[in-house]
């Protein structure tokens, strides 16, 4: 085959393959791509998105850098994502490791676990205040049987409570995702490594220790950054079930975004707000992108 023939097959397959990309293609660029640059366009006006434009630049970035307000609100989602995150990989990881041995039932166990995961998120929220209700909750209920208290407790108007109740609830509506990218990773280990653990009287501590994790360097980088982004930007639950109160202990910079733009109807700053916490995701993920190179070098 000359080179003309085998360039012109080539462009053949260039456009096939093109064709088949094209409509993702395009889906991306209208939900991900033009959602990001309206928003950044946006977070530069003083705008009530109809009629008023004013340009302000960089005002509104600069006031939300400045506010301690917003500064909190980051702390406080920094602080819901990371004890979020820990919780996902405790609770994914040991589910992950009972249901890759060799246990009863485990394709029973398998869908009972994946549940919360396929649970909208407003029924998590809803679960999880009827458990905490201060008169019908599943919670004080279960306290005042042991003789733990003797009259009910609104855990949710408590700050520190309220916050424990978000992360919980997080934690139960996303550990499946983490469970089963870990499930996955587990196996793809070779079982003779396990083999040769054993033989060399090592017990399933030392094996999960010195062969488990090794393997799932890989998938634990992935499944930790992806939880973070996700949970990071996250507002249903936590709005439903404490909408950021009390004192603003569970006030996450999702709820102080949407309370910028449609209470306070400031879509410019809350556009500005926006654009700092994906530039805050995008950071962790190039972090982590970094680390992984460098460990592949």
């Amino acid at each position: 085959m000359n080179k003309s023939r085998k360039s012109l097959v080539a462009a053949a397959r260039s456009r096939v393959g093109l064709t088949f990309v094209t409509p993702a293609l395009l889906v991306m660029l209208l939900l991900v791509v033009y959602p990001l640059l309206y928003g950044l366009y946006v977070s530069m006006f003083k705008t009530n998105l109809l009629n008023r434009w004013d340009f302000v630049g960089l005002t509104y970035y600069a006031q939300s850098l400045s506010d301690p307000g917003f500064l909190k609100s980051l702390f406080t989602t920094s602080l819901y994502a990371i004890l979020v995150v820990a919780g996902h990989m405790i609770v994914g990881t040991g589910l992950a490791v009972m249901l890759v041995s060799d246990i009863k039932y485990r394709v029973v166990f398998r869908a009972l676990l994946i549940l919360p995961w396929l649970f909208p998120d407003v029924v998590v929220a809803l679960i999880f205040r009827w458990i905490f209700d201060p008169i019908f909750g599943l919670f004080n209920f279960g306290l005042s049987a042991v003789g733990l208290i003797s009259e009910p407790v609104a855990w949710l108007d408590n700050p520190f409570w309220a916050f424990v109740a978000v992360v919980l609830a997080t934690i139960w509506k996303g550990y499946p995702l983490i469970m089963l990218m870990v499930l996955a990773g587990l196996q793809s280990i070779p079982r003779d490594r396990y083999e040769a653990a054993a033989l060399d009287g090592a017990g399933r501590l030392l094996q999960f220790r010195y062969v488990s994790l090794p393997g799932l360097v890989a998938v634990l980088g992935v499944a930790v950054v992806i939880d973070f982004v996700w949970w990071f930007k996250h507002f249903t639950i936590v709005w439903l079930l404490t909408k950021g109160g009390p004192i603003d202990a569970t006030n996450v910079v999702s709820i102080d975004i949407y309370r910028t733009a449609f209470q306070s109807f400031n879509f410019g700053l809350a556009s500005a707000m926006a654009v700092i916490v994906f530039f805050i995701c995008l950071l962790f993920a190039i972090v982590y992108q970094l680390m992984v190179a460098s460990d592949e070098t």
